[in-house]
């Protein structure tokens, strides 16, 4: 899974801050950018799922002219970091219709929540707008919410594919597809990244036995969340609760 941000910020001591910020949360974060030129060169190379920008890079382009391109590319989700907050920049970086935007000094807090929730927008975008002037299209992405929506609430219950195909009364195949189109996951992968995701959360901030989150989050037994944590954070359910 691609847990990749890239951190365009000239001053080092502030981008080491955010890298250990973000490592903390699971994130691989890719530093020592510091200008626009080496920003893309990056993005074209690794992919990242999220870019924080530094306005002010002390270049003759800065951080907005990075949310220009980004907003052309409209494949990534962007968010300024930076200590300007007067009415000239801020016109100017709406312009480029960024996803966040955090001024300094920040707290460790803000920059998690501000990349927690751009992340899980960004990720239903194509679901929440009605992207079609036809009708029949329509029903699509109002049925993927639908489906999204009834999977996040019963997340502890069994669920399985066939379950959903009689919510929606689609095929098998039909199904799959558009969770690809839409989402970039199968339907089995989207609710066992869901699981993992309220596994995180519990093993994070509470003491409840690991056992009994595998049993609470619909595992069959301890051995079958053990393996499908690990396959998904690269980490045991142990060792992630220790680090963190």
């Amino acid at each position: 899974m691609n847990k990749k941000i890239l951190v365009v910020e000239d001053e080092s001591l502030i981008a080491l801050d955010i890298k250990k910020i973000l490592e903390r949360e699971g994130y691989e974060v890719i530093t020592n950018i510091k200008t626009v030129e080496t920003a893309i060169e990056a993005i074209e190379e690794h992919n990242p799922i999220l870019v924080l920008i530094d306005i002010n890079l002390n270049q003759l382009t800065d951080g907005i002219d990075l949310g220009n391109y980004l907003l052309v590319k409209d494949t990534i989700p962007y968010i300024y970091i930076t200590s300007y907050s007067n009415k000239m920049t801020l016109d100017r970086a709406q312009e480029t219709r960024p996803h966040g935007y955090i001024v300094k000094p920040f707290r460790p807090d803000s920059i998690i929540a501000s990349v927690s929730v751009v992340l899980n927008n960004y990720k239903y975008k194509k679901i929440d707008t009605i992207r079609s002037e036809n009708p029949m299209e329509e029903l699509t992405p109002k049925k993927m919410k639908q489906i999204v929506e009834y999977i996040n609430a019963n997340i502890h219950k069994k669920l399985d594919v066939e379950l959903l195909l009689s919510i929606t009364n689609w095929t098998k195949r039909h199904l799959s597809r558009i969770f690809m189109q839409y989402l970039n996951t199968t339907p089995h992968q989207y609710i066992l990244n869901k699981r993992i995701e309220k596994a995180s959360v519990l093993l994070k901030e509470t003491d409840v036995p690991i056992n009994e989150i595998a049993i609470e989050l619909g595992f069959q037994n301890y051995s079958s969340f053990y393996l499908a944590f690990k396959r998904v954070t690269n980490e045991t359910p142990e060792n992630f609760r220790k680090m963190n």
